[in-house]
């Protein structure tokens, strides 16, 4: 007797990538401010990335005779005291800020969201001498803390990320924390510890993939606010070393001529300001979209 097989059938995309595709897809198109907030953040990538295309310009090259010019067809942003071209400094300065906030956001929310959800999942006393220890970190001033790191390390672009990191990681655990307490009274993650499931197992599995809405509304937070603190760190002569075209670095450096150069200040003001905004426009309209309350999160 001939058995007849049925063709073979591809299997279908995972019903978990194509809900979240879709789901990012409809937030973009119901939030304004989001996708102008991702717009703006893109546009600030891309010209960092092209940078050498859109300028000819030496960012870190001194030429005397050209110090302090206005803006003119040949420097559109004028030169700085140093005759360094304005525009192509702050062109090759959205890499700096870019790369360091980058690095320094995703050590910030790793650390944060892994040790939030296992403090909310295993309580107890692990989760109450941990909450005594963050308010006790939080109850330092931020940029005192910074300073204090940077002088003891050095001013290198690890020894930032990882300032930040201690800065940071703190009110990323509260947020995440306060989102996963949420979770962990379900009935699917005490199906998972009565089947044996371990820690790591419930909270990728379990805990994760219900609060990826709050932690990436804090991520697109937090983003801005590391931005700013690289930035502050430069001007104060804790971050990026001369020459290095840093936004907060050329704020600090041409200050003092800001009446006969101004855009050699304004031109990384705005730059600096462009790319805050655009980072609190995604957060604010992600979280408006997706229901995130960061207020009641963190609590």
């Amino acid at each position: 007797m001939t058995t007849l097989e049925s063709p073979a059938v591809p299997a279908p995309a995972p019903a978990g990538r194509v809900a979240a595709a879709t789901r990012a897809w409809r937030t973009l198109r119901s939030s304004r401010a989001a996708a102008i907030g991702l717009v703006i953040v893109a546009v600030h990538l891309l010209i960092a990335l092209l940078a050498p295309v859109l300028t000819s310009y030496d960012p870190i090259a001194n030429n005397a005779s050209q110090a302090l010019l206005g803006p003119s067809w040949e420097h559109l942003a004028g030169t700085d005291q140093y005759g360094r071209d304005v525009l192509a400094r702050v062109l090759y300065g959205g890499r700096y800020a870019l790369g360091v906030s980058l690095a320094a956001t995703l050590l910030t929310m790793a650390l944060g969201t892994v040790v939030g959800c296992a403090a909310a999942l295993r309580g107890g006393w692990f989760d109450d001498v941990l909450m005594r220890v963050l308010d006790a970190v939080l109850s330092v001033p931020s940029i005192l803390t910074l300073l204090v790191i940077v002088t003891a390390l050095g001013t290198g672009s690890g020894v930032i990320v990882f300032a930040i990191g201690v800065v940071c990681v703190p009110q990323v655990i509260r947020v995440v924390r306060g989102a996963a307490l949420a979770v962990v009274p379900a009935d699917y993650v005490t199906a998972a510890r009565a089947r044996g499931e371990g820690t790591w197992s419930i909270l990728r599995r379990e805990v994760l993939p219900n609060i990826t809405d709050v932690v990436c509304v804090e991520a697109a937070m937090r983003a801005s606010w590391v931005v700013l603190l690289i930035s502050s760190l430069s001007f104060l002569g804790f971050g990026a070393d001369p020459p290095t075209p840093d936004w907060g670095l050329m704020v600090a450096e041409n200050r003092t001529a800001i009446t006969v150069v101004p855009m050699a200040s304004l031109a990384p003001i705005i730059a600096l300001a462009t790319l805050v905004v655009g980072l609190n426009l995604a957060a604010d309209g992600l979280s408006k979209a997706w229901g995130v309350d960061r207020i009641r999160e963190g609590s």
